[in-house]
């Protein structure tokens, strides 16, 4: 898929990440350990104007300038109004001189950020539906997880082939014993990214590797 057709997207999902944690108010449950709603806000405003926390978010060394800033911000924008200018301010969209307004780059941080944070927030509940996504977005996601399963899936220790249930495979890592994951792709990115409690998959591989595979650490 093109980077032009790619970006479609990526404003969109901006638009309807925005609106959804706009809908939840600030004080509400997310997917994310130990954020609620008003950090999570914090952290995606802050990882596209703040260069520290974008270290932080890249470096351990620079965790703490990361954490301090998006608990502080988080704290400012408590009530209902000041966290409406937040999301104001992230919709928004990265500052002009940011490299975020490149194409590619904003691709490549924004596309699989963007609909995992919403479903973090949308799934925090317990009366969630999955969406009925475009099937051009959904190949755009398939997409960017091919390119980073290897890497989510590091620490397993099996052999990982993720599945469309319209054909599409793709082998995430090889082992002696492989484990396939059966879902749509944006299910598939949410069990890739840790959310495998929330993820609607299915398995297929011998018992034992699948009871390993739902106690593994999967995600960055």
């Amino acid at each position: 898929m093109l980077v032009f057709q790619v970006m479609h997207f990526v404003e969109p999902s901006r638009e309807f990440l925005a609106e959804t944690l706009l809908a939840a108010g600030p004080d509400s449950e997310t997917l994310c350990a130990g954020w609620n709603t008003k950090e999570l806000a914090a952290h995606l405003y802050l990882r596209e104007h703040n260069a520290g926390v974008g270290l932080g978010l890249l470096l351990k060394p620079f965790n703490k300038v990361s954490d301090k800033a998006t608990a502080r911000l988080a704290q400012e924008s408590a009530t209902p109004e000041a966290y409406a200018r937040l999301l104001g301010k992230f919709r928004a969209g990265p500052p002009a001189l940011s490299p975020l307004k490149i194409p590619a780059v904003d691709e490549s941080a924004n596309l699989t950020e963007f609909f995992v944070h919403a479903e973090d927030v949308r799934r925090a509940t317990d009366r969630w539906a999955p969406r009925a996504l475009d099937e051009d977005y959904s190949d755009a996601l398939w997409d960017e997880l091919v390119k980073r399963a290897a890497i989510l899936y590091r620490s397993v220790d099996l052999g990982i082939v993720l599945v469309r249930p319209s054909g599409p495979r793709h082998v995430a890592k090889r082992a002696p014993v492989s484990v396939a994951i059966v879902g749509e792709p944006g299910e598939l990115l949410m069990h890739a990214h840790g959310r495998t409690s929330h993820a609607l998959v299915t398995f297929e591989g011998q018992p034992d590797a699948v009871a390993l595979l739902k106690t593994a650490e999967v995600g960055l």
